[in-house]
C-alpha cells in the first residue's frame, strides 16, 4: 500500500475502513474489582492491538514496547499516568478482566459492517498447540468464520474439551448474518442439522463430503462412477457440468477438475440438496516429476443457476484461505501456537487480538503483514489516527 498517497489525501477514507475500534472497546465490562484499577480495560486492549501492529507478539514485549511510548500512548488514549502496565498486568487482564465471549461480540460487529451482500464463509477449528498441556492431547480450540474475500474473522467460539466442532457450529453461526452467504466447511461439518440451520437463516452451503457420511457418499461415488453399459445399450443421460483450472507455482504444476450435477436432487433426503460435485486435483512436482492425484466429493444447496461448475470451483478453492491467510498467519506471524497463556481466559483473549490485528491489516490492504508491522512500528501516529477516528 503507498502511504505516502495515503498521508496525503486518504485518510479520512483509511478512517472509514478501521476507525471507531477504540470506542467499541469501551464497550466491554471489566471483571476487576474496580476498587484497583489503575489502567482502563479499553486502553489495556488498544495498547496491545498497537503493539500488534507494530510487530509485537508477547506480554513482554509488548509492555517493554509501550513503555518506550508511553508519553505519547497516554496523551491519545487520556490515561491520567504516563507509566505503562507491567508485562503480568497485560496477562492478568487477559486473563480475568475480560467477558470473552462479549469480546468476540465487539469484534464481530466491528467487522461486519464490510461483510458482503453475498459472502462466503468458511469453517474451520484451529488449535493453540502451545496451550495443550504434558500428558494431555488437547489445548484451547477455537472454531472461526472467516470472509476469505475480506480477510477478516467475523465469529469464533472455543470448543470446550469434552466436545467438537458439530456442537458448537450451530451457536456459531446463530450469532452471524447468514441472509445470502455461502457457508463452506470440511466434512466434519458436513452435518444434517447444520444444513438445514443456514437454509432456514436464508444462506447456502457447501461441504466436503468423506465416511462420516457414509450413505451421502456412496451416493455421490456411485453417480459419477464410469458406466458399464450393456450390449445394444448406450449410457443413461447426464447433465454433469465440468469446470478446471490450471496453475503453476512453487515448482508445482496443479490442475483441478471439478464436475458437478443437480441428479441426486429428489432422490437423496440430504436437506435442501441442490448438486452434487467431483473435484480432481492432480499435482505434478517439475523437478521430480512425480503426479499425486486425489479425489474429493461435496454437497451443496446452491442450484446450477446459483453455482456453475467455475463458481463451486472458486468456492471450494477459497475455502482454504482460512488455513492459509488466517491461521497460518496465525501462527507464523503472530507465533501464535508458541503461546503458552494458562491464565484463566488468556489463550483464547490472545487469540481475539491476532483475529483483530490481522483483520486490520487486511482492511487497509497491505500485502505483506511484516511490512505492514514494520510500517505501523515506524508511525505509531497514523496508527492512532486510524484507530482512534470516530466510525
Amino acid at each position: 500500500m503507498d502511504y505516502t498517497i495515503a498521508e496525503s489525501g486518504q485518510i479520512e477514507a483509511l478512517c472509514g475502513e478501521v476507525g471507531g475500534l477504540y470506542e467499541r472497546l469501551k464497550q466491554l465490562k471489566d471483571r476487576r474489582d474496580p476498587r484497583g484499577v489503575r489502567y482502563p480495560l479499553a486502553a489495556v486492549l488498544m495498547i496491545m492491538v498497537l503493539a500488534k501492529l507494530s510487530g509485537e507478539d508477547e506480554a513482554r514485549g509488548i509492555a517493554e514496547w509501550a513503555k518506550w511510548r508511553a508519553k505519547l500512548l497516554a496523551k491519545a488514549l487520556g490515561l491520567t499516568r504516563e507509566s505503562m502496565p507491567h508485562h503480568t498486568t497485560y496477562s492478568r487482564i487477559m486473563g480475568h478482566a475480560v467477558e470473552v465471549e462479549q469480546f468476540e461480540a465487539v469484534v464481530r460487529e466491528y467487522f461486519s459492517r464490510h461483510q458482503p451482500a453475498e459472502a462466503h464463509m468458511a469453517l474451520d477449528g484451529k488449535t493453540m498447540r502451545g496451550t495443550i498441556e504434558p500428558g494431555h492431547t488437547q489445548g484451547v480450540h477455537l472454531l472461526a468464520a472467516y470472509l476469505p474475500e475480506v480477510g477478516v474473522v467475523v465469529g469464533q467460539t472455543a470448543v470446550a474439551s469434552k466436545e467438537n466442532e458439530i456442537v458448537v457450529a450451530p451457536e456459531l453461526l446463530a450469532n452471524l448474518d447468514l441472509q445470502g452467504a455461502v457457508v463452506s466447511g470440511d466434512a466434519l461439518l458436513a452435518q444434517r442439522t447444520l444444513s438445514s440451520q443456514i437454509v432456514a437463516a436464508g444462506g447456502n452451503y457447501v461441504w466436503v463430503v468423506k465416511d462420516n457420511q457414509p450413505q451421502l457418499l456412496a451416493d455421490i461415488e456411485r453417480l459419477f462412477a464410469p458406466e458399464n453399459c450393456l450390449p445394444g445399450h448406450g449410457p443413461l443421460r447426464v447433465d454433469f457440468a465440468r469446470a478446471s483450472t490450471l496453475d503453476k507455482a512453487h515448482g508445482r504444476l496443479e490442475r483441478r477438475t471439478l464436475t458437478a450435477s443437480s441428479l441426486l436432487q429428489g432422490y437423496s433426503q440430504w436437506p435442501h440438496l441442490a448438486q452434487v460435485f467431483r473435484l480432481e486435483r492432480q499435482t505434478l512436482t517439475l523437478r521430480s516429476g512425480h503426479l499425486r492425484q486425489e479425489v474429493v466429493y461435496g454437497v451443496t444447496s446452491l442450484s446450477r443457476a446459483q453455482a456453475s461448475p467455475d463458481r463451486l470451483l472458486h468456492l471450494v478453492r477459497r475455502h482454504w484461505g482460512i488455513e492459509n491467510e488466517a491461521h497460518y498467519s496465525r501462527d507464523m506471524t503472530f507465533k501464535e501456537d508458541r503461546c503458552r497463556l494458562n491464565t484463566g481466559c488468556a489463550a483464547h483473549v490472545m487469540a481475539i487480538l491476532n483475529n483483530l490485528t490481522l483483520g486490520l491489516i487486511r482492511l487497509l490492504k497491505f500485502d505483506f503483514i511484516p511490512q505492514a508491522r514494520r510500517f505501523f512500528n515506524a508511525r505509531l501516529d497514523l496508527a492512532l489516527d486510524l484507530l482512534l477516528a470516530p466510525p
